[in-house]
């Protein structure tokens, strides 16, 4: 005879099923909302790490000390004994021209190569002014050799003029002034983010009347120097913040108002047109102009130096 389950063995075994599927059940949905939760935090962590990393600028001073000392000085190291041989020439101390410009030639190929040992790209405008001073060098490789070549046959006076007036020169001058201009731009980017008041760009309107510039900052100051000298392709031993410092003197000292010049480029035209500018003239007037000016901690901006 087959034996029936009593209703409690019944009732207690329906039970332990039940028990069972709710436990798998309970199990599995908290599985779900752990990695929800998981998944949850991770997105949250993800958007605070792409929202911090949006906020942190491309144009910190140690990216302006990186281009300093690893592209710029490359240049003007260059630019100056470029400097230094159209000088001899322009006073004919030199019997050996050719050998110089050879030299010269040799020289921008090297400090080429090493402006092209960084990567600037991060930071657009230091990037884009790297390509231009290297693209400089490229072409004043390219002077020197053809300048080395004339030397041959010209005379100084009329090789001075031969190379002031071919092609690979002028694109190598306007080259390097449109990098000094990316430079100066990238420094007031950084300014901005250190003072809020101060704008990440500036362009300056056509008429730049003396009253509007003495209320700019040092930075958008130096940017409108580059502005200038990019607009005149006036190649210059001189730095941006040197013709700044010339500009201020002159308004300061009262001569503008004394002569009745009231906008910043016919001061600019009055004090290139003059050679009224020198290397080291920002230095000097620091002290006394710009104590407590925002400038980045670039050495031409710290301490009296040849390059």
């Amino acid at each position: 005879m087959e034996k029936r389950l009593t209703t409690t063995a019944m009732l207690f075994s329906v039970g332990f099923v039940f028990m069972l599927v709710c436990s798998v059940g309970a199990f599995f949905y908290g599985i779900q909302i752990g990695t929800e939760k998981t998944e949850a935090k991770y997105e949250k962590e993800d958007a605070g790490s792409k929202q911090a990393s949006a906020s942190v600028s491309p144009y910190q001073q140690q990216d302006l000390v990186s281009f300093y000392h690893t592209v710029f000085l490359s240049y003007r190291e260059f630019q100056n004994e470029w400097f230094s041989a159209m000088n001899k020439l322009s006073q004919g101390k030199t019997n050996e021209a050719t050998s110089m410009f050879k030299d010269l030639a040799s020289l921008a190929g090297d400090k080429a190569h090493e402006a092209s040992s960084v990567n600037m790209q991060s930071s657009p405008l230091l990037g884009e002014a790297q390509v231009s001073y290297i693209r400089s060098l490229n072409l004043f490789e390219e002077a020197s050799n053809t300048a080395a070549a004339q030397a041959k046959t010209l005379s100084f006076n009329e090789l001075k003029k031969k190379i002031e007036q071919e092609k690979n020169y002028m694109s190598a001058s306007q080259f390097a002034l449109s990098a000094q201009q990316a430079y100066y731009a990238a420094m007031l980017k950084w300014a901005a983010t250190v003072d809020l008041d101060i704008p990440s760009d500036y362009k300056s309107p056509a008429l730049l009347e003396l009253t509007q510039w003495k209320k700019l900052s040092i930075t958008i100051k130096n940017k409108i120097m580059a502005d200038q000298l990019l607009t005149r392709k006036k190649l210059t031993h001189y730095y941006p913040q040197d013709l700044t410092s010339r500009v201020d003197e002159f308004v300061e000292s009262g001569q503008a108002a004394k002569m009745k010049v009231h906008t910043v480029t016919a001061v600019v035209d009055l004090l290139i047109n003059t050679e009224a500018v020198r290397s080291g003239d920002f230095i000097e007037s620091k002290s006394r102009l710009y104590e407590n000016a925002l400038l980045p901690q670039l050495p031409f901006f710290t301490s009296e130096t040849n390059l």
